[in-house]
């Protein structure tokens, strides 16, 4: 016998701002809509912003499905300043000289990059050491052996620098830490790099253009919500 699915099983895509954590955003929608079951695919950091997969109701047996989707990210680096968690809301923790750099130049390093490779997640992440999320234990000022994990970057390409600042566009498999990637660009160019601002823009075949802002979403009636879920069936066969 077939099993019934009701129009909230599915997902939603939210776009979104920088300021919550993707936590928050799963409660806004459980709490605002009443909703039990609620999670999504893919933590995006607090500053970052753009596509968040939202899954509801038996749309959350599909997480790990969802999450394992390839993801393109668009975004800046700063060059010349190195932060503990190698992005912008860090602490400073060395400063260094950029040394004379052209477009096409940024490119050859940023090259280096793409393939597989092994990449150990920053202490200030969400990767749990003995059921304690890294994060935490870097605010303790403790630093832990972390597992490299195999990752995958298709394209990282520059469209534009104005020193300090490279605009960039990277494609990579799921778990990929985008301010890794940031930080050992700095550490290849020999002056140091963070992550300054990011944004995902696309997660296997879902586009950020097809997302609607977090405010919108909360401005939403149950019917006009329930109208943007993808169903259940559909994300499962891949549609």
């Amino acid at each position: 016998m077939m099993q019934e699915f009701s129009t909230f099983d599915g997902a939603i895509l939210i776009d979104k701002p920088a300021g919550p954590t993707s936590h928050d955003v799963v409660d806004a929608i459980r709490r605002h809509f009443k909703i039990k079951k609620v999670g999504h695919c893919g933590t995006l950091d607090p500053a970052a912003t753009g596509l968040l997969i939202i899954v509801l109701g038996r749309g959350t047996k599909l997480s790990e499905k969802l999450m394992a989707d390839d993801k393109v990210y668009e975004g800046t680096i700063k060059l010349g300043a190195t932060t503990n968690s190698y992005d912008a809301d860090g602490e400073l923790v060395a400063s260094l000289p950029v040394p004379p750099l052209t477009l096409d130049q940024l490119n050859e390093a940023a090259a280096q990059f793409l393939g597989d490779q092994m990449q150990t997640p920053p202490m200030v992440s969400a990767v749990k050491k003995g059921g304690v999320p890294l994060y935490k234990l870097a605010r303790k000022g403790i630093e832990v052996e972390r597992e490299p994990r195999l990752i995958h970057i298709y394209s990282f390409r520059f469209s534009q620098y104005q020193e300090p600042i490279g605009h960039f566009r990277l494609a990579c498999t799921k778990g990929t830490y985008v301010r890794t990637v940031a930080h050992e660009l700095g550490q290849k160019l020999g002056c140091g790099a963070h992550l300054a601002t990011l944004r995902r823009s696309v997660s296997g075949k879902f586009d950020v253009s097809q997302a609607m802002p977090l405010d919108q979403v909360l401005k939403l009636t149950p019917r006009e919500l329930e109208a943007r879920v993808l169903p259940f069936l559909k994300l499962a066969a891949g549609a």
